[in-house]
């Protein structure tokens, strides 16, 4: 082959290849450059889970994953209401990030290698951990999961729940019979209407729907974890930009909780603070901003409309709330008070 020739054909695979690399490059992009031109975020929720995601008779939603999405909008756009909400069942919540539907997915989702890696998605950051129990009516007289011999047992079809209990079932030669439903609420409904012995799920969804009972006193969690659920947010592979902008977001309300900054202090914080990791945080030094192409004052915007972590849990979750899921002494706490929440570095 000449010297001339292989100078053409070089030529002829690179015009040949380019096609690809630029539709690598675009897709890294793709995400946050939609969202922008669109001017709000669309958030794939589910239908209802008290705490995490659920609706008013007005039509708003509330909740630790939907404060996840206001934070991003905060971030991306300066005002946490530009999101829209996309509820969605259990079925469609890969397809629809995938597909391009949706640009977030937060809704209780739990982190797991197969989702990981054959969803198309990539999981982010866990917002909060968890582990599956079981509920019983109080007057079953049932003191522990290893009293379940025979049960028919109430779970959601396609969740890690549903995997989890037969695991659970094999191992202690328990008999159990599932009965499934890809609706959670149904799934409720048909336990509180004595068509299950038992209700599984992540010890937050019991809570939640312990909560929505007509009579809450006649339920009990039985003590047993049977698995390890971390709950976490996740965008369509490959995008790093946006996965960028989105984990970082979480971060900062982490981060903010760790120096002490809330929605209510922030102000005075930013006019007399002398901490030179706050001014870096908040833009006041530095440009950390540029790396995620958001503006200089983005991780204000957050806090100030949304609020740390610990504002977001405890309005959602805590003990003052429907649920009233004590926070102290879990994994859920800040790592310096012997949790597992860590916000990366903000240099």
């Amino acid at each position: 082959m000449t010297k001339t020739t292989k100078t053409i054909l070089f030529a002829v695979l690179a015009i040949f290849a380019m096609p690809f690399f630029q539709t690598q490059a675009n897709a890294a992009e793709s995400t946050f450059k939609t969202v922008q031109d669109r001017g709000y975020l669309n958030c794939v929720i589910g239908n209802s889970f008290v705490g995490f995601y659920t609706v008013d008779e007005a039509g708003k939603w509330s909740g630790m994953d939907i404060d996840i999405c206001r934070s991003v909008a905060a971030a991306v756009f300066g005002d946490k209401e530009k999101v829209k909400f996309q509820s969605v069942q259990w079925a469609q919540s890969f397809t629809s990030i995938k597909s391009g539907a949706g640009d977030l997915l937060s809704k209780g989702m739990t982190w797991t290698l197969s989702r990981d890696t054959s969803q198309g998605l990539d999981f982010l950051d866990t917002y909060f951990y968890d582990g599956q129990g079981f509920m019983v009516r109080k007057d079953s007289g049932i003191k522990s999961a290893l009293e379940l011999k025979g049960a028919t047992v109430c779970v959601l079809t396609g969740t890690s729940s549903e995997l989890n209990l037969t695991d659970f079932n094999r191992l202690n030669n328990l008999n159990l019979k599932p009965v499934v439903f890809d609706d959670a609420s149904v799934r409720n409904t048909a336990f509180f209407n004595n068509n299950c012995d038992v209700i599984t799920n992540d010890i937050s969804g019991l809570a939640a729907a312990r909560n929505s009972a007509d009579n809450p006193a006649d339920y009990v969690v039985l003590p047993e974890r049977i698995s390890k659920e971390a709950l976490a947010f996740a965008v369509r592979q490959n995008d790093s930009a946006w996965a960028n902008v989105v984990k970082w977001t979480f971060a900062a309300m982490l981060e903010a909780e760790e120096l002490g900054i809330n929605s209510k202090n922030i102000d005075e914080i930013k006019k007399t603070t002398t901490n030179p990791a706050i001014k870096r945080f908040l833009g006041l030094e530095g440009d950390l901003h540029k790396g995620l192409g958001l503006s200089k004052d983005w991780t204000y915007k957050v806090i100030k409309q949304v609020g740390n972590y610990s504002e977001i849990y405890e309005r959602n979750l805590g003990t003052d709330s429907a649920l009233g899921i004590e926070r102290k002494g879990t994994l859920n706490e800040l790592w310096t008070n012997g949790g597992l929440l860590y916000s990366k570095s903000f240099r």
